[in-house]
């Protein structure tokens, strides 16, 4: 059994698939890094300075104690976050388009295929038309 596990793990998928995972993990981190320390703020200055992470619509207040000590946190619909994460999806969206959109140009076209040949009602007419002479 643990042959056929070793096995298993050393096959090319289970390798290639570990490699994938690890890469996009990394590539995560990169593109958070991208839209969230150079795209939101360019988007925060065309939208006057406005920060999407601090946008929330508070439900109830906190409340606080003579003392400063919070007894009660805020309860609060955070939908800046919520704003951000679309943005992120469409900033992620586009970059793997046009990543696809490279590779595919680098890709060899594929060979047209043959012209196709008559079609079975061509072939029927030929053969009836073949024996009425």
């Amino acid at each position: 059994m643990l042959k056929e596990f070793k096995d298993f793990i050393m096959t090319g998928n289970v390798i290639d698939l570990a490699v994938a995972v690890l890469l996009a993990g990394a590539m995560g981190l990169v593109v958070n890094g991208f839209v969230t320390d150079i795209m939101m703020p360019i988007v925060g200055h065309f939208t006057g300075g406005v920060s999407f992470e601090d946008m929330k619509h508070v439900l109830s207040p906190a409340v606080v104690a003579a003392d400063g000590t919070v007894t009660t946190p805020e309860n609060a619909i955070m939908y800046g976050k919520w704003i951000n994460a679309i943005i992120n999806l469409i900033i992620v969206g586009f970059v793997l388009f046009m990543i696809v959109k490279a590779y595919n140009k680098t890709k060899a076209p594929a060979e047209e295929p043959a012209p196709a040949g008559p079609s079975e009602i061509d072939l029927l007419t030929e053969i009836r038309d073949a024996l009425k002479k």
